[in-house]
């Protein structure tokens, strides 16, 4: 399996720094730059993030980590990726996810259902878009005729999905082209690998073995309190150790067990949100060298 370690901008990344950003990961010849989807923060949109980076790379991939499905009209993400798939071929990573973790932003994504059924068939639908033409498609959510993307890949995109509830693991399974989750231990990534690669046997789908990966929150000077905090009540009787980096070292110590469990693509994010404090020269030393 091919081992990749990303960048995430994160929540405090400042907009003004993504210039330096990209061409500095472009430089060092890092795979990957992520984007996550967060309204109310400082961060960049996700897919003009993507855009802005692609414009001015020619090796870098973009992915997003993740930006947020129902809520959309699948047609018209379908479009934007179709666009930055022609602009970059092979460079482009979309990863969904069933809503945000923030609950204030919650209802800037409306749907007119149950949010996962709708996120099911916003996903058959964003699918069908990406591989053929004039798609007709009458669901329970959407119903188009003949749609179409101006230009479609010639290689159909992967769509990699997030979630780490049983829910999400048939979604992905039956849906999905690769998983990117977060906030897991090792132990419970392994778990998570094996009921995705179950329900993608189920439904007679099968997902690439190097198509699972992790979000990595790293705090090199150790977990500060409130994020202690914070995992601690989501996630009662969890060690944050094991779900947080709290140094370089840790960090290692969970790709490894991540990489027994079965997965082998990581996206590293500041917990400061500052990757150009010191924290890009430290990836480059420590995480390029275990690619293979």
């Amino acid at each position: 399996m091919k081992i990749r370690f990303g960048v995430g901008t994160g929540s405090g990344s400042d907009p003004e720094d993504l210039p330096e950003l990209v061409d500095r990961l472009e430089a060092e010849g890092i795979d990957s730059l992520w984007f996550s989807e967060l309204i109310y923060a400082p961060a960049v949109d996700p897919t003009v993030g993507m855009a802005f980076a692609l414009s001015r790379t020619d090796h870098l991939k973009v992915g997003t980590s993740v930006a947020i499905l129902p809520g959309r009209h699948p047609v018209l993400v379908a479009e934007q990726l179709a666009s930055l798939a022609a602009l970059a071929p092979k460079r482009v990573l979309p990863v969904f996810g069933l809503q945000p973790a923030t609950p204030q932003e919650r209802d800037l994504f409306p749907v007119a259902g149950r949010r996962g059924d709708v996120f099911d068939e916003s996903l058959r639908l964003l699918r069908a878009v990406l591989r053929e033409d004039d798609v007709d498609f009458d669901g329970d959510y959407f119903t188009v005729r003949a749609a179409r993307v101006g230009r479609r890949p010639a290689r159909p995109l992967d769509i990699w999905l997030g979630g780490r509830a049983p829910a999400a693991f048939r979604r992905i399974g039956r849906y999905g082209d690769g998983w990117l989750g977060s906030f897991l231990t090792p132990a419970e990534a392994a778990a998570g690998v094996a009921a995705i690669n179950t329900e993608a046997a189920a439904a007679g789908r099968e997902i690439e073995a190097d198509h699972f990966g992790i979000t990595l929150l790293l705090a090199p000077d150790g977990i500060p309190a409130d994020l202690a905090a914070g995992i601690a009540h989501q996630r009662p009787g969890t060690d944050p150790a094991d779900l947080v980096a709290g140094s370089w070292p840790d960090l290692h110590r969970l790709v490894d067990g991540y990489l027994d469990a079965g997965l082998s693509k990581f996206v590293v994010v500041p917990a400061a949100g500052k990757p150009l404090d010191g924290f890009l020269d430290r990836f480059v030393t420590e995480l390029l060298p275990r690619q293979n």
